[in-house]
């Protein structure tokens, strides 16, 4: 047996019916298509989300407020109210924590209109500390930000965010002015510079006020949603997550084996917890996208079976002529494989093509999406594509195979 003469000869009666032959292979052409894009795509969303978190800052240590699991996400995150966080607890650990922690800063936030005489912005507004700009690592362009005094003393004052002032003001000077937020006045003291998309919020596209001003006059709270701190080296951030835990657990009269009422999470806990939920979630969508492959291999079973029907007489021919059954199996076989391997590199070469494009798409829309085509996925595609061919051919092969010489050449 020449495994070369089989293929071409494979080759030769693939090609004589192309649409047909076309038509067998376009389960296998979709299903490794879907593969690999799905690969490439959920790789790339996966970069973009943890390039978002990259962006927030490495050397950051964030509290939230509830329990929650070792990798699980506070439940705050699942849109559950605690208000267990409070301002004193941010003074606490900036005072009594370790000297690793350089800055630290606190947030509340919600949504509402803004209005400067006729001219109305719903967005968001971020109550904060005057270390804001230290711990985000940002700055304003214009005029400044407000000062410790002001957040201690419900001072109304605004620095705004690009967009914000831009939809509220256009060219026109912007210090200075008085807008209303709610039912109050606040008068611009600053605007940021140009931020763009991080941590998941376009913080352009925000106002800031002091945190006092905020849970007082906006809010009607006195709690805080977050404690974001910054750590002065790497090396640092477990003790300072060490620090941190202990004097919340103190304050918050917390005894031991009392569960925590709040969560502390460096950056790299949260990367490593969310590469975890990512990668989960990107396997999951390649086995659903595998289940194409499964239907494609039974249409490629289904059109071998017609084959061996339509060349009985054929393969009674070569029986007679002195070849052996495993002959004819490895023939129909190889014709099998000849298929779906055209089929598995025509849907690599179409999942990469999209996968390119989906990512040349969300690049111009702004986003850190990264190109990820593995050679595994390739691989994966190719050896797929086989293993279905060998899979969903045997059973033509062996019926072929089965024959009997002589009433195969009295097959009409």
């Amino acid at each position: 047996m020449n495994i070369i003469e089989n293929v071409t000869s494979s080759w030769e009666i693939i090609s004589r019916s192309k649409a047909r032959s076309f038509l067998t292979m376009l389960g296998i052409i979709i299903g490794v298509m879907a593969v690999i894009i799905v690969m490439s795509v959920g790789a790339g969303a996966q970069s973009l989300i943890l390039n978002q978190v990259k962006s927030v800052g490495s050397n950051l240590v964030g509290v939230l407020p509830g329990a929650s699991e070792e990798d699980g996400p506070p439940a705050t995150v699942l849109g559950i109210i605690v208000t267990t966080l409070k301002y004193d607890d941010g003074k606490a650990i900036l005072k009594d924590g370790c000297d690793c922690i350089e800055s630290l800063t606190m947030y509340v936030s919600g949504n509402e209109t803004i209005n400067l005489d006729d001219v109305t912005v719903n967005t968001t507004f971020t109550g904060t500390t005057a270390s804001y700009l230290d711990v985000e690592d940002t700055n304003v362009v214009h005029g400044r930000f407000f000062s410790e005094d002001e957040e201690r003393g419900v001072a109304r004052v605004v620095v705004l965010g690009d967009e914000v002032r831009e939809k509220l003001f256009g060219d026109q000077e912007a210090i200075g002015r008085r807008i209303r937020i709610k039912k109050t006045n606040f008068t611009v003291i600053g605007l940021m510079k140009k931020r763009g998309i991080s941590g998941f919020q376009n913080q352009d596209d925000q106002v800031f006020v002091p945190i006092s001003t905020a849970q007082k006059l906006l809010l009607g709270i006195d709690h805080v949603n977050m404690i974001r701190a910054k750590v002065d080296f790497p090396e640092n951030i477990d003790r300072a997550v060490e620090d941190m835990e202990s004097i919340l657990r103190d304050r918050h009269d917390l005894n031991f084996g009392d569960e925590n009422d709040f969560t502390v999470r460096s950056m790299a806990q949260g990367l490593d917890a969310l590469s975890s939920i990512t990668d989960a979630l990107k396997f999951f969508l390649v086995a659903i996208a595998s289940i194409a492959l499964i239907v494609g291999g039974f249409g490629i079973m289904n059109i071998m079976l017609a084959n061996v029907q339509e060349r009985t007489r054929e393969i009674g021919l070569r029986k007679a002529v002195g070849a052996k059954s495993s002959y004819i199996v490895t023939q129909f076989l190889i014709e099998s494989v000849v298929i779906t391997f055209l089929g598995g590199v025509i849907g690599i070469v179409l999942g990469i093509l999209i996968s390119i494009l989906v990512a040349k798409i969300a690049q111009f829309m702004g986003y850190k999406w990264d190109l990820v085509i593995t050679f595994g996925s390739i691989l994966l595609g190719s050896g797929v594509s086989i293993g279905i061919g060998l899979l969903f051919g045997i059973i033509p092969a062996r019926r072929a195979s089965k024959l009997n010489a002589i009433e195969a050449l009295r097959y009409e």
